[in-house]
């Protein structure tokens, strides 16, 4: 079996697990589908009851329950090892990390539909946040999954007057280093090529990963997999973790770019005997768990020590790691109940948390429903 059929084929169990952890797990006030468009500043746990009715009817899939159509999941990531190199000539770091999904994940929705205002391919794009998350404040026409689209489309030399629908369903927080746009984009791309014919094995959709970012390659793999280069070459699989995992966020976010820029001002260095352990890893446990882009995104968000303090201190606790960039801290626990426990007790505190478990999958097709 391949490793995309192991993936596939592990996607059943990753959602059932997943929505399992949905139902046990505390739940924000704020459960609904929140309008990409609501204004920022405002209160994002506050309750819309257009949301609630919205969900109760499922108004935003009903477009997309008609013969072929297509859904697909999009999972979280963390980073259990990053290693930042110094900055290259050509503005890249050198990157060593070994990424690990989870089973929280957005759902993506796509149907194809003929004909568009403009001539040539047209991308109609929908975005909802649930499950108390801010609202993503990305116009459509520069969100990552439609560029993934475009740019997949004219790889293929794809010029069909067609009009592309897509909903996004965001679960995964923006700016949180899990992940969650580039996971859109690999499943953007698996849902275009489905419906265009086109193999999800064709060596373009992963140079169409690539050319969108190392994250978005990873997404395509799934499961849990070492990356070197700038953090987009493949290295090799590591068995992945079937245990839980906390995450923990605040309200603020944390640029990619300007963690970076505080990284080359005060760079730090790991261990290089934890780097030759984690090249020498075939077990996702057997991941020294290092970021040394931490002490970077902290003194930008000193929320974020904050954050690794208090976790570190819980006694169901045994493993701390800023994921990427931040803003999303991710703690490994044994129990779920134990999760549950850290969830409430961050909730309390006014942070954004969740429990989930560790995943094989990357972003697949989904039965349509």
């Amino acid at each position: 079996m391949t490793k995309r059929e192991n993936a596939n084929a592990s996607t059943k169990s990753a959602l059932v697990h997943e929505n399992e952890g949905l139902q046990k797990a505390p739940q924000s006030a704020n459960g609904c589908r929140i309008d990409a468009r609501q204004r920022k500043d405002e209160d994002p746990h506050a309750v819309d009851m257009f949301a609630v009715a919205r969900t109760a009817q499922d108004t935003d899939a009903a477009p997309f329950k008609t013969q072929g159509s297509v859904r697909l999941m999009a999972p979280a990531k963390v980073n259990l090892y990053l290693e930042i190199g110094p900055r290259r000539s050509d503005g890249y770091h050198e990157a060593t990390t070994v990424m690990h999904a989870l089973a929280l994940h957005d759902v993506v929705r796509m149907r194809l539909v003929p004909g568009s205002s403009d001539g040539g391919l047209a991308i109609d794009l929908t975005c909802r946040s649930c499950e108390g998350i801010a609202p993503l404040d990305v116009a459509p026409e520069d969100n990552i999954a439609g560029k993934a689209v475009r740019r997949l489309a004219a790889a293929l030399g794809r010029e069909e007057n067609e009009t592309l629908l897509v909903n996004v369903e965001k679960r995964i927080p923006a700016e949180a280093g899990l992940g969650g746009g580039s996971s859109d984009a690999a499943a953007a791309l698996l849902g275009a090529a489905s419906l265009w014919g086109v193999d999800a094995g064709d060596p373009l959709l992963r140079e169409t990963a690539r050319s969108l970012g190392a994250d978005v390659a990873f997404f395509l793999h799934g499961g849990c997999a070492c990356f070197g280069g700038v953090g987009d070459v493949f290295e090799h699989d590591l068995d992945p973790l079937r245990s839980f995992v906390v995450l923990v966020k605040p309200s603020g976010g944390v640029s990619t770019a300007a963690a970076y820029r505080a990284f080359d001002e005060s760079p730090v260095a790991l261990e290089p005997c934890d780097r030759a352990a984690v090249l020498a890893a075939r077990r996702a446990q057997d991941v020294p768990l290092g970021n040394n882009l931490t002490a970077a995104s902290e003194s930008l968000l000193p929320e974020l020590a904050e954050i690794r303090q208090w976790l570190t201190a819980r006694d169901e606790v045994r493993g701390v790691l800023l994921s990427g960039s931040g803003s999303a801290t991710f703690a490994l626990v044994e129990t779920f109940s134990a999760a549950s426990r850290v969830v409430v007790a961050a909730r309390m505190r006014g942070w954004w948390a969740r429990a989930t478990s560790f995943s094989p999958a990357g972003a697949a097709l989904m039965p349509t429903r």
